[in-house]
């Protein structure tokens, strides 16, 4: 049987989902970047031939580590799925000679590289300006037009997103990017193997969506991501996903397979998709492009990424349209034959819809949760009424413990701040939009309260527990139950 070795790290498809699907395909030697998860480190044991997790120092070069691991272990492919170490991996292959999305990775990884690449080929997208310093940004602030976006140009899942909306806003926007970057290194939810990554920043315009001419009801968001492979430098679509709209600034709330575009609307999207990804050159590797849909059927690119999207993706796919496309994967890095689809996957294929929801404590609108609350899906599935045939489930592994306190939502942690991950499956899209809008207007209400301790003898009497928004000039510490989080 042929041998691959997977490198985990945070973010990404579930770990248990990933690993099922390569175990039945190959013997997995797991490396793993990001400390497992107790449900998931027993399946590790299970299905891996072997379960390594690397020391501090062993790390410090990363590729070697990679390319050293997959010699002892005699690996015909080596792959990861999660964005913090695709850069890595890809060196790490090309040392090796294996399949990989080869040099151009790091195209896919930094923001400013993809932009100024997708310039250079007369891309739609927003205007930008790379910035590396806090000078860097004045300049940029002054020379585009507000409202503008400071994002880390190595980050996901929206973490350290910022808008500025004048001059006055940039010092502090900086600082708290800054800050949350550092916050988020330390929490794992960084690039792992470019040292200087951390100190990365972009800043673009951001461009008005509307979703009128793209969708015949209300309540979807105004982006969608096209999920595809790249097989020997040619772009293969496989579906596209819609989106409830996000929490400010840019976080993601929903992901949905498949989106209800019309097949001409859907082609057009593809077709832009298919020019960002050859544009950037990649190789053999998943894709996962977000494209910003606008009125008059305007679009413009927001991102590629050289791996499969995150959170509940992968599982959509599998579930809507039969295809599991980390088997899939796997066998086409191995050298074996894969029938992957002749042109992208719609509705008119799909069998039902499927839909990933990231749990924040902010309401419909956008706003916090009026007090604290204690994450427990079992009150959750019990108590919010969901379409008939609607079935729904959490992810235990990207989800805190039952009873765990939700955090409060930190625009600038985006989805670092969520407490839970939940799937579900539906007779179509629509029902799947329709129940997620349920779920998200009841959890505020059904969740059980979050009791604050009693005050101490001779202590103040403790107050309500605050719902304050984070200090823009500090970084909240996040719970050490964290989940992992649902990167795009």
């Amino acid at each position: 049987m042929s041998t691959v070795l997977l490198v985990h790290a945070k973010g990404g498809p579930p770990l248990g989902h990933v690993l099922s699907r390569a175990a039945a395909r190959a013997d997995v030697h797991l490396l793993a970047l990001s400390a497992l998860v107790p449900s998931v480190a027993a399946s590790a044991e299970r299905l891996c031939a072997s379960v390594v997790l690397p020391t501090d120092a062993e790390r410090s070069d990363l590729v070697s580590l990679i390319v050293a691991r997959a010699e002892a272990v005699g690996a015909d492919a080596v792959l990861t799925f999660s964005e913090y170490a695709v850069v890595a991996v890809a060196e790490a292959c090309e040392a090796l000679g294996l399949a990989g999305a080869g040099d151009a990775a790091a195209l896919a990884r930094d923001k400013r590289m993809m932009r100024h690449t997708w310039h250079r080929h007369g891309l739609p997208q927003p205007a930008f300006r790379p910035v590396t310093t806090q000078a860097d940004l004045h300049e940029a602030v002054a020379t585009l037009t507000a409202p503008l976006l400071l994002k880390a140009a190595w980050s996901a899942g929206s973490t350290a997103h910022q808008i500025i909306g004048s001059p006055q806003e940039a010092d502090t926007a900086w600082r708290r990017s800054r800050e949350t970057m550092a916050l988020s290194a330390r929490l794992g939810f960084a690039e792992l193997h470019v040292a200087e990554a951390a100190g990365h920043f972009v800043v673009e315009e951001i461009v008005t969506g509307d979703t009128a001419a793209w969708f015949d009801e209300p309540g979807w968001g105004d982006y969608v991501s096209v999920e595809g492979v790249v097989t020997g430098g040619v772009f293969r679509p496989v579906c596209v996903s819609g989106r409830m709209p996000t929490v400010e600034p840019f976080t993601e709330r929903a992901g949905i397979t498949p989106a209800l575009l019309p097949a001409d609307l859907q082609d057009r999207v593809v077709a832009l998709a298919r020019e960002a990804v050859d544009a950037l050159g990649l190789r053999d590797c998943g894709t996962h492009t977000e494209i910003k849909l606008g009125a008059d059927g305007r679009m413009w690119l927001i991102e590629t990424a050289a791996r499969f999207g995150g959170a509940m993706t992968v599982p959509q796919i599998e579930e809507v349209f039969g295809l599991d496309v980390v088997g899939m994967l796997v066998d086409h890095l191995l050298g074996r034959p894969v029938a992957w689809p002749a042109r992208v996957l719609g509705p008119e294929e799909a069998r039902g819809a499927a839909g990933s929801l990231v749990v924040l404590a902010v309401d419909g609108h956008g706003a916090a949760w009026r007090d604290r609350r204690l994450w427990d899906f079992p009150v959750v599935k019990e108590a919010v009424a969901l379409s008939g045939g609607s079935t729904l489930s959490v992810v235990p592994e990207s989800s805190l413990p039952d009873g765990s306190t939700v955090p409060v939502y930190d625009p600038a942690g985006g989805a670092n701040t969520m407490a839970a991950l939940c799937l579900l499956s539906a007779a179509d899209a629509r029902t799947v939009l329709r129940d997620f809008t349920a779920l998200v207007d009841a959890l505020p209400d059904v969740l059980p309260t979050a009791v604050p301790a009693a005050p101490r003898s001779g202590s103040p009497a403790a107050g309500p527990p605050s719902v304050a928004a984070p200090s823009p000039t500090r970084p909240r510490v996040l719970p050490a139950a964290q989940p992992e989080g649902a990167s795009a």
